[in-house]
């Protein structure tokens, strides 16, 4: 590869807003004890675009009761369907196209089958929704990258600052965004998706961090002072939310 596409851009983010979660349907007359819902875990863009522009492959991690617990998903759209009746935690890891980044990013999401109480019996018609709303921030993006997704729809692609210029379309390989099947904006499941609002979501993920590293400091003083733990420590950034 041409060195120049490795190169770095300094004080340069690339963000990807995305949703991971679960949306599960109760099987009513043809529910048995071991098989009562029907469900899909998937991962997708915020906005419902293709995803695939930056993501190589996902790999679901099911309970070890499943035949094959650990799924494979190496194109879009990024999701594995399944039936049984219990809930449990489903590991998702994402592995990113060579030049977006090397690591990959482990998610974990609670498969939710079951309405709360207040919200009445199940219903075959309405599912458990269950969905996380993050962002995937790539800091430093090489030059290639940042021409391949500028364009993008799925992208937050910021400009870039004084003093940084790209070298000219001709120079590099650029490749013009087109419409893919790996969106999700017509996916059979998606009258269930949640709208999330980008501003208030970037709120929120901000007060979490604020309060995780209120906790943190919380944390510090008590050790200090001798005192037992009490603080509450949050998990994570990511706001979750569950609507049936």
């Amino acid at each position: 590869m041409d060195a120049s596409k490795n190169k770095k851009l300094k004080d340069v983010e690339i963000s990807f807003p995305i949703v991971y979660g679960t949306i599960s349907f109760w099987l009513g007359k043809k529910a048995s004890e071991y098989n009562s819902h029907k469900w899909t875990v998937y991962v997708r863009s915020a906005n419902n675009e293709d995803l695939s522009v930056i993501v190589k492959r996902v790999v679901f991690q099911l309970h070890p009761s499943f035949q094959n617990p650990t799924r494979v998903v190496e194109q879009p759209p990024f999701e594995l369907s399944e039936s049984g009746w219990g809930e449990f935690e489903i590991a998702i890891t994402l592995y990113f196209h060579s030049d977006v980044c090397e690591k990959r990013l482990d998610l974990f999401h609670q498969l939710k089958l079951y309405p709360e109480e207040e919200a009445g019996p199940q219903s075959t018609k309405k599912p458990v929704v269950v969905e996380t709303y993050d962002e995937i921030v790539f800091p430093e993006p090489t030059e290639a990258f940042f021409q391949r997704v500028q364009n993008h729809p799925a992208a937050n692609v910021p400009r870039l600052p004084p003093g940084i210029t790209l070298p000219p379309p001709g120079s590099m390989e650029i490749v013009p965004y087109e419409k893919k099947r790996g969106d999700t904006k017509d996916h059979p499941l998606s009258q269930w998706f949640s709208n999330f609002s980008e501003a208030d979501e970037l709120l929120k993920l901000a007060a979490a961090r604020q309060q995780a590293h209120i906790a943190k400091l919380r944390r510090q003083l008590t050790m200090i002072e001798g005192m037992p733990q009490q603080s509450k420590v949050f998990s994570g950034p990511g706001q979750q939310f569950g609507h049936i």
